[in-house]
């Protein structure tokens, strides 16, 4: 019974995720903000849709498992825009570990382990697993901007070198994806979305 009650204290605790919110708006929905929550749904069934697009085996369940999770921290840690300049997100990795630490701490012990190495493999992105769920997580927002003029790029002037830098896991991974990611890019530029620099 302690074992399931530290599952439900864990699973109420998710739900919190669903006021944080992020930069990247819902076009269809009046343009309100994203939140976490959804964000983490929506690139879970793209990792799903497009992985026939990676050149490395990967594991789909598990980098969907991934990205289910990687959020999670956001609880206690909030959400960091991609393109914050250095200083705001100075020490954002410390209150993320720590917030893995109490989140995944609510979980019987195997399960916290299992989440923790899971997030921290997510976060790392050393395997071809990691690195798949890091281009899921970073194409997707680019999709929602492409659909929205520009939408966070445009209201806070991110550069074309920083939306490539921010892309860079597509190339090689998947060759494809890379490809129409950087013509997206430079469409932006094109149409005053992104800065070319």
């Amino acid at each position: 019974m302690e074992a399931l009650n530290q599952q439900l204290n864990f699973i109420i605790e998710l739900d919190r995720l669903k006021a944080v919110q992020r930069q990247t708006t819902v076009k269809n929905d009046n343009n309100r903000f994203e939140n976490s929550a959804e964000h983490s749904w929506h690139i879970s069934l793209t990792a799903q849709v497009l992985s026939q697009y990676a050149v490395e085996a990967v594991n789909v369940p598990r980098v969907m498992s991934m990205l289910l999770i990687h959020d999670i921290v956001e609880i206690d840690a909030g959400d960091m825009f991609a393109f914050a300049d250095a200083a705001l997100q100075a020490g954002q990795e410390d209150k993320e570990i720590a917030a893995a630490k109490r989140i995944f701490g609510l979980l019987p012990p195997e399960q916290f382990e299992t989440y923790n190495q899971l997030w921290l493999e997510f976060e790392r992105a050393e395997t071809a697993d990691a690195r798949f769920a890091k281009a899921m997580d970073r194409i997707l927002p680019l999709l929602q901007n492409m659909k929205n003029d520009g939408g966070s790029w445009a209201r806070h002037s991110v550069k074309k070198s920083q939306v490539i830098e921010r892309n860079k896991f597509l190339d090689g991974l998947a060759p494809e994806l890379w490809v129409f990611a950087r013509q997206q890019i430079d469409l932006a530029v094109a149409k005053g979305w992104l800065i070319d620099a």
